[in-house]
């Protein structure tokens, strides 16, 4: 049978050391780090006892800028906040049903930084009124991210820290040890909801100093000696 009009290209991220990583699906972890769950006016969970579950939501494969191009402010919103968090990128498929927490981490392919561009005033407006917020986080260009970085090229993950400089100053700064569910804890839960798949990138969450973006900002988001993310906000 023809297609009706010609495909559009699987949106893809450049890999360190060659190669690129067809992008399949992004999953999203809200509330990830107990400062900026409190700076979003949650109540952070006291111990891993009380965290209770992960909020999990979704952006499209598309919305991913790469090569440290420019992001055009987008439409609809007076508020666009920065929000940077690690990247994970599963290289495997999940087997049928839940994944165990010792074998999720085997998944896993390579490591990047990213931003969750987020339009704060939507998704403010749409939890007021108890609807979905997803027009405040699903939207073209809101997924910036780095290269990967294969696994086998980074350190032990939890001694890393994320941070994002905006015009030069430092906005956000979180260690990885400060994650609420780890990466192994993020793929269990996942596997309990979705098929995970290889071409998934997890969008970790981000820790606290969120903070608003202007059209001429420029901005460098690092996974602290692993992978670095650089760009410009246009009008």
């Amino acid at each position: 049978m023809t297609d009706l009009f010609s495909a559009p290209l699987v949106p893809r991220a450049p890999v360190r050391g060659g190669g690129t990583f067809p992008v399949r699906r992004i999953f999203c972890v809200g509330r990830n780090f107990a400062d900026h769950a409190r700076e979003m006016g949650a109540t952070a969970p006291a111990s891993k006892a009380e965290r209770g579950m992960p909020v999990f939501f979704h952006k499209p494969a598309d919305a991913i800028v790469t090569g440290d191009a420019d992001v055009p402010y987008p439409p609809g919103t007076q508020d666009l906040h920065h929000e940077v968090e690690l990247v994970v990128a599963l290289g495997s498929d999940a087997p049928t049903g839940p994944l165990a927490r010792d074998d999720a981490q085997a998944l896993v392919i390579a490591y990047g930084v990213g931003l969750d561009l987020t339009r704060r005033d939507l998704q403010a407006a749409a939890k007021a009124k108890g609807l979905p917020w997803d027009t405040g986080k699903g939207f073209d260009h809101s997924a910036p991210i780095s290269e990967l970085v294969p696994v086998a090229d980074v350190a032990t993950l939890e001694n890393h820290a994320l941070t994002l400089r905006v015009n030069g100053e430092t906005r956000q700064h979180g260690s990885l040890r400060d994650l609420i569910w780890d990466v192994p804890d993020i793929l269990h839960e996942l596997s309990k909801l979705y098929a995970l798949k290889a071409g998934d990138l997890v969008f970790m969450g981000t820790p606290a100093g969120v903070a608003a973006l202007v059209p001429g900002d420029t901005f460098i988001a690092s996974l602290d000696g692993v992978a670095t993310l650089s760009g410009r906000i246009t009008g």
